[in-house]
């Protein structure tokens, strides 16, 4: 009996020893996963501390550029300066536009500013880009007699022949009909304007010199202009009148003597 007693303890205590050797190993085990996780955790700060660096570079580097719309505003304000500092910025999208479609170029060739569009027009702003209403810094230049910008266009790009305004004409239909002389002359001059363009209404550059005007001085210049020129005198609006039969219609009489001769 005593003998099964003292067997029972020393099982007993066998066991108590492996539950706390087993007890020890996994404390020690928690311990490594604990210590494993730390250096997880500090290699992840580490890489996130590598990209953070050329993040706020490139942050920087965006600081230092012109937010957009600072272009059209600076040709607003008729900032030659302002808009020269922007120019410098060579990724500026310079044909950005505002809430009418309206691009820096063609804003300053409204103003007639000079200096400022000859800026973007050498840094390569789109002299045929269109706005809402279908005007572009060329055709607007030819139809309003913004003769020095116009020339200047006419040096440093290509104008595009196949854009036409809201009505359907080129830059020398309106140029004639408005009495912009110098500008009828610049663009005969040029050459790349269709003398003979129709617009929607069949006006010919010559047709409107002669039948939306009153006549005067000008416009008989610009008339023997475009007749010198080659213009199509024989050629109809949609009413199927021609320019000599508004002449006559609205006597004048200068401009019927040469429209009858020529």
């Amino acid at each position: 009996m005593k003998k099964t007693f003292m067997l029972k303890i020393t099982v007993l205590f066998s066991l108590l020893l492996i539950f706390s050797a087993c007890q020890t190993k996994k404390r020690e085990s928690k311990q490594t996963v604990k210590e494993s996780t730390s250096m997880t955790s500090e290699k992840s700060d580490t890489t996130k501390s590598q990209f953070s660096e050329p993040h706020s570079q490139i942050s920087e580097s965006r600081s230092k550029s012109f937010p957009v719309g600072t272009l059209i505003q600076a040709v607003n304000e008729n900032n030659t300066a302002k808009v020269q500092e922007i120019l410098q910025d060579k990724n500026y999208p310079i044909d950005e536009v505002n809430a009418q479609g309206e691009s820096p170029l063609l804003i300053a060739t409204h103003q007639n500013f000079i200096e400022i569009a000859k800026l973007l027009i050498d840094r390569g702003a789109d002299i045929n880009q269109q706005d809402h209403i279908s005007d572009s810094p060329y055709l607007y230049a030819g139809a309003q007699g913004k003769t020095e910008i116009l020339r200047y266009m006419l040096e440093k790009q290509v104008p595009d022949q196949q854009k036409v305004n809201r009505f359907g004409g080129n830059a020398l239909i309106p140029a004639a009909e408005k009495g912009h002389l110098e500008n009828v002359e610049l663009l005969l001059k040029d050459g790349r304007a269709n003398i003979n363009h129709q617009n929607n209404y069949g006006y010919t550059a010559l047709i409107e010199a002669v039948a939306l005007t009153n006549g005067s001085s000008v416009y008989q210049q610009i008339v023997k202009v475009l007749l010198d020129a080659g213009a199509n005198k024989e050629l109809k609006d949609n009413t199927g009148r021609t320019a000599e039969d508004y002449a006559r219609s609205l006597g004048y009489s200068e401009i019927v003597i040469m429209l009858s001769s020529k």
